[in-house]
Parts: structure tokens; sequence; C-alpha cells
């Protein structure tokens, strides 16, 4: 049951009863992407919240005539353009499916219902909290480690993504060339 696969997700923040997850699930669709789908395109407002149950998906921003990669999701993730979510503003992020991707969709109306029940309140602001310690964390390592151990950490993290995920994709994620990531792999 999607439940289920919520509840797991989500309780290393918060263990929230199963009647929650229920209730969350219930306010979805399943949905289906193709592998290279745009799911939100830059420039538009995001009308979704997403959880992902088959598949990868990643989020980029396009500069200087290529993508950027700022994040990368796998199975049993949330994931989104939030920032255009939150404020209803569009953004110049993209939304892309990087494989066959099934996952649960959130709109933005039934995101705003649940997120002014108590329980609901709490787990939006959890979300919110998780999402924004995770970015600073990201920044944080762009800035202190190096391209190696930013690398050996994801493949310890996610080992499966280098199988999943183009290079070009893992690179930019990293804040490197895919060249640079290639040496890298060589020396490991």
């Amino acid at each position: 049951m999607i439940e289920y696969e919520l509840k797991r997700a989500f309780d290393k923040y918060f263990d929230a009863p199963i009647a929650v997850w229920k209730t969350f699930a219930e306010a979805c669709d399943i949905v289906k992407f193709r592998k290279n789908e745009i799911i939100k395109r830059a420039g538009e407002i995001e009308r979704n919240g997403y959880f992902l149950l088959e598949g990868a998906c990643g989020v980029f921003l396009w500069k200087e005539n290529n993508y950027v990669c700022i994040d990368l999701v796998l199975e049993k993730d949330f994931f989104g353009d939030n920032m255009s979510l939150i404020t209803g503003q569009p953004s110049p992020l993209e939304t892309i499916a990087l494989e066959k991707t099934r996952a649960l969709r959130l709109s933005r109306g039934k995101y705003d219902q649940l997120k002014k029940t108590p329980i609901g309140s709490i787990i939006f602001l959890i979300a919110a909290e998780n999402s924004f310690v995770e970015k600073q964390k990201q920044q944080i390592d762009l800035l202190l480690k190096t391209a190696e151990q930013r690398y050996a950490e994801l493949l310890n993290n996610q080992p499966q993504i280098v199988q999943r995920i183009a290079q070009k994709h893992i690179a930019s994620y990293l804040g490197i060339t895919a060249q640079s990531l290639s040496r890298i792999r060589r020396n490991l």
C-alpha cells in the first residue's frame, strides 16, 4: 500500500500514524512519465508536489546554454519545484524524468488543504525544514569538500545512482564537468 511507502520515507523525520499517510495518499493521483519527459518547464508555476514511487528525476536550471542539475531524486523521496509551489510564482527550475517514472502527484489545491490540518501543518513544516537543511548541506559541501569527496559521498549514500543517472547529470549535480568526473572515476 502506498501509505506505508509514504510512512517509511517520512518516519526518519516524523513518525505520523498510518491514517495520516492514508489520507495523504488518497489526496494524490498516480502519474507516469517517460524518460526525458519534462514534468515542469522553466518559467512556469509548479502546480503539484510529487513522491517518487519508481524511477529517477532531476531538477535543473538553464545556465549559459547548459542545464545545471541542482537535485537528483530516486525512489521514495519527495520532489518538485518547491520554490514555485510554495510561492505560487514562476521559477527558472525545470523538472525532468531521467528514467521511466511512476509518482504520486499532489495538486496545489490539495497541498493547501492538507497544510491547513493540524497534522498536515506539522508534516509540511518538517518537510520544508529538512529540505532546507539538505540544500544547506549541499551548498556547504560544494564550498568545503573536493569533487572527489563529494563523489565518494554520493556513491556511499546512493550507490545505484551511477548505473541509473547519466554521467553529465551526476557531474553537474557535483558542480564539475563530465571530464572531471571521468577522471575521478578512473582514479577511484
